[in-house]
């Protein structure tokens, strides 16, 4: 249902608050640069320090912005299952096309605890949703035999993969089929992911270099294995600047830098150091993009 390259889009602030002009701006920049979907809310989205309010408004603003020319896959994780199900509701309300869903963090559920999570979230809201696997934010891995059990479930349709174990992905892509949409949740294991068979990327990259990461993706799925190779070790140098620190400080330095963004970041993030910022600007230069 979701493939290609969808953008984990930064929420940028101003004053303390949302800005709203600088969202719409980096939304139509995305949709001109020829990307597959958009999701707001997410890790990137620095989703942990929005208050209610405003988590509601960057969904509803970035689908009002977007206006059905490319899929808006709301982040509606929580480790409150309440929590989650609520925002999904809203997400439903808010005209989305769907739903991405970090696994419960800090909480460490079990694999049934997780597989009962996303189930009853799943009950409640009658929305496409993307399971999220990212141990290293979670502190606990969703197995392939649990990712298995989660594609059985009604409404939930593939997974943001970001375990960062090639063997574990081609088994949970084997144990799930064809029809369970793998999106790499790692700009960096894209094109070997692809290779494997997953679908696309749910990308923090993109939100740079939008049109580069379509280009990987659409010449490997074109069978131009070497043309994708080719953009793929281009953007190494990109891939590991933007995750010098961690995300989505060096991302939103990096649109700053491009003068997309203002420079704010929520506590307990900080700003960038100046020995990142300086080597995030040369690798902006040498690609062109800064």
């Amino acid at each position: 249902m979701f493939e290609g390259v969808l953008t984990a889009l930064v929420t940028p602030l101003r004053d303390g608050g949302l800005d709203e002009p600088a969202l719409r701006d980096l939304v139509e920049r995305q949709i001109e640069a020829g990307i597959d979907g958009l999701v707001p809310c997410g890790s990137t989205g620095e989703s942990a320090t929005l208050s209610y309010a405003e988590h509601h408004r960057v969904v509803e603003l970035v689908i009002e912005t977007a206006r059905g020319r490319v899929p808006v896959v709301a982040g509606t994780g929580s480790n409150n299952t309440a929590e989650a199900i609520a925002l999904t509701r809203h997400a439903v309300e808010a005209g989305a096309d769907g739903a991405l869903l970090i696994s419960p963090y800090y909480n460490k559920p079990t694999q049934q605890g997780i597989v009962a999570h996303y189930s009853a979230v799943a009950r409640a809201a009658a929305l496409p949703l993307l399971v999220y696997n990212i141990p290293g934010r979670t502190g606990s891995n969703i197995l392939p035999a649990t990712m298995a059990r989660l594609a059985d479930i009604e409404h939930v349709v593939g997974v943001k993969e970001a375990c960062g174990d090639l063997g574990q992905i081609g088994e949970v892509i084997a144990r799930c089929g064809s029809d369970f949409c793998v999106l790499s949740g790692d700009d960096a294991l894209t094109l070997p992911m692809l290779a494997l068979g997953a679908k696309g990327v749910v990308s923090t990259t993109s939100n740079v270099a939008p049109a580069e990461m379509c280009e990987l993706v659409r010449a490997y799925r074109a069978g131009d294995l070497e043309r994708a190779r080719h953009i793929h070790y281009r953007l190494l140098p990109l891939f590991d600047a933007l995750f010098c620190e961690t995300n989505p400080i060096p991302v939103k330095a990096a649109l700053q830098l491009m003068d997309r963004i203002g420079p704010e970041i929520r506590l307990p993030l900080t700003p960038i150091t100046e020995p990142n910022r300086q080597r995030l600007q040369m690798v902006l230069k040498e690609l062109g993009l800064a």
